[in-house]
């Protein structure tokens, strides 16, 4: 088409449709712009792993990319202090792990953001429970028996956690102090090393995660005593809780949660929300969360500032006293 015919082409259009054109091409340019998600642990763990099977499901209710970046640093922390630090209208977000949000600060001489001010709760995801296992060869089956054994050689009974101030060394540590006994905290560079030394009796329990534990759990290997969360758990459905053991209100469960940086516009704000409701909402995510041990967190934005506030309280009277620097 010659140049004066797309013009006169263009002039018989109109006015309000030139308008409509020349306003859709930002907002559809903008549109297609991929959303961060952004995850303070190494690619392959737990998080990064449950991250990406939410994004997934959450970009296809956005009809707009999502991709996953991992900055891993401080617990966690350096992901969220990015989105903290970010625009509101940065199309960056937080797959926040509560350990990040609720022990780091407790734990930390400093923290690069604070949890409750400096970010914009989007929407919660998931939770899940530590398990308590134990080395098959221990002389107690149960909970109460683990308890009268430990209150009786006080201090010999050692339990194993990914490092000081992760969550199953504080699961420990509470349980230590709900239950009146002395137990030796042994530190390790994560998981799976506290886990093969429970194995082998090096030690003599640990508290897990259960997508993790529940292959060495079915396999054998270890011995299950209870699940952290206050009622059993659907991919342990024989496991008693640690409540239900006789462990009055104890109650650990870690979560995860969406957030955005503060002052997210309103518009925006219900987009994600929307769009988290719909990707919880896909059976096929929702089955490979299950599988894992998770649970699925009906919940608000709220409801995920006021646990913040509550377990940020909670590991506070856990760890005082103790030294982790």
């Amino acid at each position: 088409m010659r140049s004066y015919e797309f013009f006169r082409v263009i002039r018989s259009m109109g006015a309000g449709l030139i308008a409509t054109l020349i306003l859709a091409g930002p907002a559809s340019a903008q549109s297609s712009q991929p959303v961060k998600l952004l995850v303070g642990y190494a690619a392959g763990g737990p998080v990064d792993t449950a991250a990406r099977q939410f994004a997934a499901a959450f970009s296809k209710a956005l009809d707009m990319p999502v991709i996953v970046e991992n900055r891993p640093g401080v617990s966690g922390a350096l992901a969220g202090a990015a989105v903290a630090k970010s625009e509101p209208n940065a199309q960056m977000l937080y797959f926040a792990a509560s350990p990040t949000l609720t022990i780091t600060p407790n734990v930390v001489r400093s923290m690069p953001f604070d949890p409750i001010k400096d970010l914009a709760p989007v929407a919660p995801i998931l939770t899940y429970a530590n398990v308590l296992v134990v080395n098959k060869d221990q002389p107690f089956k149960t909970l109460p028996e683990l308890v009268a054994h430990a209150k009786a050689h006080p201090g010999q009974l050692a339990f194993g956690s990914a490092g000081m101030g992760a969550s199953n060394h504080l699961s420990g540590e509470l349980f230590a102090q709900r239950t009146g006994i002395s137990l030796t905290h042994v530190p390790y560079k994560g998981n799976a090393p506290a886990m093969t030394d429970v194995i082998s009796g090096q030690i003599a329990m640990m508290f897990d995660i259960i997508g993790t534990a529940r292959n060495y759990i079915s396999a054998g290997r270890v011995r299950v005593l209870a699940v952290t969360s206050p009622g059993r758990n659907a991919s342990l459905p024989d496991v008693p809780s640690m409540q239900e053991a006789g462990i009055s209100g104890y109650d650990v469960q870690g979560w995860y949660a969406l957030y955005g940086p503060p002052g997210l516009p309103a518009d925006r704000l219900a987009r994600y929300q929307e769009a988290a409701r719909k990707a919880l909402a896909s059976e096929e995510l929702k089955q490979k969360l299950i599988e894992q041990g998770y649970d699925l967190w009906s919940g608000t934005a709220q409801d995920v500032t006021d646990r913040v506030r509550k377990e940020l309280s909670l590991w506070a009277t856990v760890t005082k006293g103790m030294k982790f620097e």
